[in-house]
């Protein structure tokens, strides 16, 4: 237990000033949720002033506890403990909470307020990332702790809602957690039994502790939210077990309110003035909005004692680089706030990029993902793999990997059926540090993780999807498994790098720029049937790094044939049926239209010339493609859902295929003939 200075003022009154700013704070801005706030602030401030180790003068210090607000609607609850802890919070940004630039928005986000670990909001995620979050910690402490040297070890807490735990997501993840043992994760229910729409019992209904003793948790039941011992207790009891620990405690919402106190109505809006005046007296808080006494300030403040475990900590990490010298550089270098690839992982991904380019093979991009990863895997140590129960057709395997364990080790993570888990766990993965996950699952289940990789975009987390079987090409399992609109759904995504490689080569640099990223996330959309070598440009690994490239020219070009994957093929097929015609194409690979949009304007019009017809070839909506062939232009693609036949059959349905493309784009170019001719004969 981390003792505070407790001389004065008791423990409730220091709970009453997180519930002040918050009820405050709401009210200035005419917007939020005091509720929550309110009814959790006993249990914060048993958990922030008493056990929590965490310097507010370096909120990324590797051996913190982590703190999530997966009840993000709660916001002004963390803004307050961060301004109290003495984080650089001041209270003119509480003063600013929901306002324009502000470091108080209307739930936490990343990067933007020191001290907050994850953004939340959507209920549910913040869990999963915590689950993350520990799983992280179990796996480097296994990896880096050695006898007489115990350099990680810290605990998760995160606290949580009834809606969180009606989140589907938060089955997924917390029956992960409980099968690996994350015994250093332990999660607040706030029971308060009250949601937007009222009194939660005629919706959720369930059994919440026994739900999570059967996924393996710790449960501790029935705690009173609002009496100190009894929290301190649970606290200890969680300290000791060997297991993650749920301890389930009841509040009242929006407590020290008169008036609204355990109702709905103080769980999204402000109070108002008169309510407030009637919670003060209550409190007996007698300052006025946004004062707080010097008292309370310094009973909060954590920087002292902060300062004490974090330089103890440091003690230990010069005694640990003395012993283990290379370890410790090795733990420093990944856990570094823009951790720089390896020498071995650059190695390796150069030497997977050229063996593919010098292979000229007919693979499948999934199986091209694959050797990438036999190159990988083995030389980087901070890779940790995974897939939603498709590891044998997602491949996100190697030869050597190892399975996780429940005992704290492994590189290669079996989730189960659970995408939406997965994407949000590797979220908490990457915010740990430590780690480059990756996931696969199917690319028409991406839309169960969909959310999860909004999140990564918005916290511009380097995260890796693995996307398999990435069009009608899959074949036979029909239009449920046949992705139509899910790459330019992933494409509208702001921050994502969507990669769809056309061939071995192009995988392999797809999976470079997604392991040299370290500002968001990238998917990279593979195909299961076999995609030939697509051919020479040079040079051609640079070219495929900006996203899109020639990949043939002609000096009388007459049309532009852009495609993605494996239209690709498609593409240089229906070149050579024009060219047996007399017209020249030009042919231009898109592997990623997202990376190719950050080039420059001279790059762009050299690559795809404005005054050519061009047409564009992929097995998916064709709606984003018409930017780049303009509104004469023309796209070959599918705006339907597919159906269950062999994938040869599906393309001739679809009118992908050589002969029906190069038919499209001489009409194309015989159109643009007509207009030049009339062009001329104005002139």
């Amino acid at each position: 237990m981390i003792e505070a200075n407790t001389t004065s003022p008791d423990r409730t009154t220091c709970a009453n000033a997180l519930r002040v700013l918050a009820m405050d704070a709401v009210q200035a801005a005419n917007s939020g949720h005091p509720g929550m706030p309110m009814g959790m602030a006993d249990i914060a401030e048993a958990l922030w002033r008493h056990h929590l180790r965490h310097d507010p003068a370096d909120p990324g210090w590797i051996d913190r506890d982590r703190f999530v607000l997966s009840n993000g609607h709660g916001s002004m609850l963390l803004y307050a403990l961060l301004h109290l802890s003495g984080y650089d919070l001041p209270m003119e940004e509480l003063k600013r909470f929901r306002q324009l630039h502000s470091r108080t928005p209307g739930h936490p986000e990343l990067g933007l307020t020191p001290g907050v670990e994850t953004t939340t909001g959507p209920l549910g995620q913040g869990l999963a990332n915590a689950v993350g979050m520990a799983l992280a910690e179990k796996l480097l402490a296994a990896e880096f702790n050695r006898p007489g040297h115990c350099i990680i070890d810290h605990r998760t807490y995160v606290f949580l809602g009834d809606g969180c735990l009606m989140e589907g997501i938060s089955h997924e993840a917390c029956s992960l957690a409980g099968t690996w043992g994350l015994n250093k994760l332990v999660a607040f229910y706030d029971d308060n039994g009250i949601s937007i729409d009222g009194d939660v019992s005629g919706w959720f209904g369930d059994d919440t502790p026994a739900r999570f003793e059967a996924y393996g948790w710790t449960v501790v039941r029935q705690v009173d939210g609002h009496e100190s011992a009894a929290l301190d207790r649970a606290i200890g009891i969680a300290h000791a077990a060997d297991k993650p620990v749920l301890i389930c405690c009841r509040t009242t919402i929006g407590r020290g309110s008169p008036n609204r106190a355990g109702s709905a109505e103080v769980h999204g809006s402000p109070l108002g003035d008169e309510e407030i005046a009637k919670t003060r007296a209550a409190l007996g808080w007698s300052e006025k909005a946004f004062v707080m006494p010097e008292p309370i300030r310094r009973a909060w403040s954590a920087v002292e004692c902060g300062a004490v475990v974090h330089g103890a900590w440091r003690e230990r990490l010069d005694d640990y680089a003395r012993a283990h010298p290379a370890l410790a550089a090795e733990l420093l270098r990944r856990c570094s706030k823009s951790p720089q690839l390896g020498r071995a992982t650059e190695t390796a991904l150069a030497a997977a990029c050229e063996a593919a380019e010098s292979a000229r093979a007919t693979v499948a991009t999934r199986k091209a993902s694959q050797d990438v990863l036999q190159r990988l895997g083995p030389g980087t140590p901070e890779l940790l793999g995974g897939s939603a129960d498709l590891t044998g057709s997602n491949l996100t395997d190697w030869a050597g990997h190892r399975p996780l364990l429940a005992k704290g080790t492994g590189n290669h993570i079996h989730y189960g059926v659970r995408e939406f888990g997965m994407a949000a766990v590797m979220n908490g993965i990457a915010l740990h540090g430590g780690f480059r996950p990756f996931g696969g699952t199917f690319l028409a289940f991406s839309d169960y993780a969909r959310n999860g990789v909004r999140m990564s975009a918005l916290m511009k987390l380097p995260v890796v999807y693995v996307f398999t079987h990435d069009s009608i090409g899959l074949g036979e399992d029909g239009p449920t498994h046949q992705p139509v609109e899910h790459a330019s759904s992933l494409r509208l995504i702001p921050g994502v790098d969507v990669w769809r490689p056309a061939d071995a080569t192009e995988t392999a640099v797809s999976w470079r720029e997604a392991m040299r990223r370290t500002d968001g996330p990238s998917c990279l959309l593979l195909s299961r049937q076999a995609l030939p070598h697509a051919g020479d440009a040079t040079p051609r690994l640079e070219a495929i790094a900006r996203g899109a490239y020639v990949l043939r020219r002609s000096h009388d070009e007459r049309v532009v044939l852009l495609a993605s994957g494996s239209e690709l093929a498609v593409a240089v097929a229906a070149a050579r049926l024009l060219a047996e015609q007399g017209v020249e194409a030009r042919i231009v690979s898109v592997p990623c239209l997202d990376v190719f949009e950050r080039q420059d304007a001279a790059y762009r019009c050299e690559t795809i010339p404005r005054h050519l017809p061009r047409i564009a070839v992929e097995a998916g909506s064709t709606g984003l493609w018409w930017k780049f062939v303009g509104e004469d232009g023309d796209v070959v693609g599918i705006d339907r859902f597919g159906d269950s036949a062999p994938a040869t059959a599906l393309f001739k349905l679809f009118g992908i295929g050589a002969d029906m493309v190069a038919a499209r784009a001489m009409a194309l170019v015989q159109r643009s003939d007509r207009t030049l001719c009339n062009v001329e004969r104005m002139n």
